[in-house]
């Protein structure tokens, strides 16, 4: 279906000529505990109103604007606006520490700074006082207390009326009609599991070939679908997700609190929803303990759903082939009832198309939620490609895989590292004032290496190996590949998060933070009663615990070789979080940390 492809500038403007009193935007507000909507016209108003206050203070096209917030209403007003006056946007995590924005405001030269609430504003201002680069912040939460001495921050309400003036509004005009595709429109930083920092360019070409190549393969967008945002704005997934969903008028409800997305998803009823693997594995999890506890009539029961699903789904419908009448009618049956149930009680009965991506998800959870008609398309990307390479077609993908390339994109493996490489409209020019770090990233016929080992098949179906800087050789030479382990781990509803370890070591170990509650109801049933009363300290060390856990990483990892298999395992009290700097913000482990961070741990698995 054709569209028109906007400007990112003059987007807002645009959409709100054709539907100006059509919802664009939900939110849920604090005060009121109701989702509020936000039309098109309003949103454009706001958009102009931070372009014409940006105008007051000077913006140049070019100048860098940071945005240190969860997601927001304002938010996209920023960005946009932004856009709007040819300004640069610079996104930050929300959860950033205070080391990690100061090194992005002074690499990035950011003179504006939007920042979203209390945890935000104290860091910035902390920053403010040591960069001289940082003029002013701007503050969207009104609840925010202010530092008493400070005398240059505002709120958002209040810097929007900065630029109340026809002087203003002009020239925000004029620079939206000037932007040209050829505009750096963000730098990204690498959230960076290991070294520093890089800040990826992503031009406005970047983006509106994207916009274009998504709306010619996804038959989901339009004024009558919903998605909900809740991945952080400041990752590449979720912004261009949301650009798209903005390009296509598909309404976005915006979710400030991550952690909530359970709550909000029968509230919301998506049709769509970008989603990172985690988010399904607990959903898995879930379902699993839901019918591990139901009485054994309907374990049965489940299980002949999820089979005949699973025949159904991938056997007939992804292949294009029409089901026998017996088994069509079972599915159709199991659909309307199991199926419809569960997903309207995650909230995802209206359900139309899911993209995931950010890490593998495991074959066995993919093949299930295909199987009660979930539709989740795995997709593969990078920053440094404005997010997608390739995803699922809605019929023939292959499980295992990451999909079909995106149109105007060339993939080709090479031949010696089996790395993934990419050329096309999609890919950054390079990093920010990094001409080194720009030329090593690309070959020299000019593909960009993702720094990822992947196959593909004859039909050119991609597949992802591993990444190779994760790859790590043991003391007996042998390659490991620990994300692969992991993910086969993580199976298993007693393995919450586990980060393999073994690197120039003589076998493979793990630390694990097992799903703790299910650790002691197994342990009781097994006659451990004491595990009923002891903390979860006493737990972690206990042999008896250890054996439990330890039989439950053997029955997960029988299909590997025997110099993968975990051969020790240390138990964890707390989960691996971005708060303590171990994971990324797209919930990757942060391996260099997590090695320094349990050297102690770690050593005592190979004494």
């Amino acid at each position: 279906m054709a569209i028109p492809i906007y400007h990112p500038a003059e987007l807002p403007q645009r959409q709100a000529e054709k539907y100006p009193n059509k919802t664009i935007l939900k939110y849920h507000d604090r005060t009121s505990k109701q989702w509020k909507h936000i039309t098109w016209s309003k949103f454009a108003t706001d958009v102009m109103n931070v372009a014409k206050a940006l105008a007051e203070i000077g913006l140049e096209a070019g100048d860098r604007v940071g945005i240190y917030s969860q997601n927001m209403v304002k938010y996209l007003y920023a960005e946009l606006g932004a856009f709007a006056m040819r300004g640069v946007v610079v996104p930050l995590y929300a959860t950033s520490s205070p080391e990690q924005l100061r090194f992005i405001i002074e690499d990035a030269a950011v003179e504006t700074l939007f920042v979203g609430e209390q945890f935000q504003y104290n860091n910035a201002y902390h920053v403010q006082k040591e960069c001289k680069a940082l003029k002013r912040i701007i503050i969207f939460d009104e609840h925010v207390v202010l530092n008493p001495d400070d005398r240059t921050s505002k709120f958002f309400s209040e810097f929007v009326r900065l630029g109340d003036s026809m002087p203003n509004e002009t020239k925000a005009k004029v620079c939206t009609r000037e932007a040209v595709p050829s505009d750096l429109a963000l730098i990204i930083y690498t959230s960076g599991t290991s070294g520093r920092s890089k800040g990826v360019q992503i031009m406005h070409s970047n983006l509106m070939h994207q916009m274009q190549a998504h709306a010619n393969a996804i038959p989901v967008y339009g004024p009558s679908e919903t998605s909900i945002s809740f991945l952080p704005l400041s990752h590449v997934f979720e912004n261009t997700w949301t650009l798209f969903c903005l390009t296509t008028g598909t309404r976005i409800a915006i979710l400030s609190d991550p952690k909530k997305i359970l709550e909000a998803l029968p509230q919301v009823r998506p049709t769509a929803m970008c989603n990172v693997p985690r988010f399904w594995e607990k959903v898995y999890q879930g379902v699993n303990e839901k019918i591990a506890s139901s009485p054994r009539l309907l374990q049965g029961i489940y299980r002949r759903a999820i089979a005949v699903g699973r025949r159904y789904r991938l056997e007939y419908w992804n292949e294009g082939k029409r089901a026998p009448l017996l088994l069509s009618l079972q599915y159709a049956f199991y659909d309307k009832t199991i199926f419809n149930v569960l997903k309207r009680v995650l909230g995802l009965g209206r359900g139309k198309y899911f993209p995931t991506a950010g890490a593998p998800l495991s074959d066995e959870i993919n093949i299930f939620l295909q199987s009660v008609n979930i539709p989740i398309i795995i997709g593969y990307g990078l920053s440094e490609t404005t997010a997608t390479v390739s995803f699922y077609p809605q019929r023939g993908f292959k499980i295992g895989s990451i999909g079909k390339v995106m149109s105007g994109l060339d993939v080709k493996i090479e031949p010696e590292t089996n790395e993934i490489l990419v050329k096309g409209k999609s890919i950054t020019p390079g990093y920010y004032k990094l001409p080194e770090e720009t030329a090593a990233a690309f070959t020299a016929d000019g593909y960009f290496r993702t720094g990822d080992a992947g196959r593909m098949d004859e039909d050119g179906t991609l597949y992802f190996l591993e990444r190779i800087k994760d790859l790590y050789k043991t003391a007996n030479g042998k390659y490991i590949a620990p994300q692969m382990i992991e993910g086969m781990l993580t199976k298993n509803p007693f393995v919450d998060q586990v980060a393999v370890i073994g690197d120039r070591f003589k076998y493979v170990s793990a630390l694990i933070y097992p799903n703790w509650e299910l650790v002691r109801q197994a342990a009781v049933k097994r006659g451990f009663a004491q595990a009923a009363t002891m903390s979860i300290e006493d737990m972690a060390n206990d042999p008896e615990i250890n054996r439990l856990m330890m039989a439950k990483v053997e029955a997960a990892q029988d299909t590997l070789a025997a110099f993968e298999k975990v051969k020790r395992i240390t138990l964890l009290t707390e989960p691996f979080s971005m708060e303590k700097g171990e994971l990324t913000e797209t919930l990757k482990l942060k391996r260099r940390v997590i090695n320094e961070r349990y050297a102690e741990a770690i050593e005592k698995m190979y004494l």
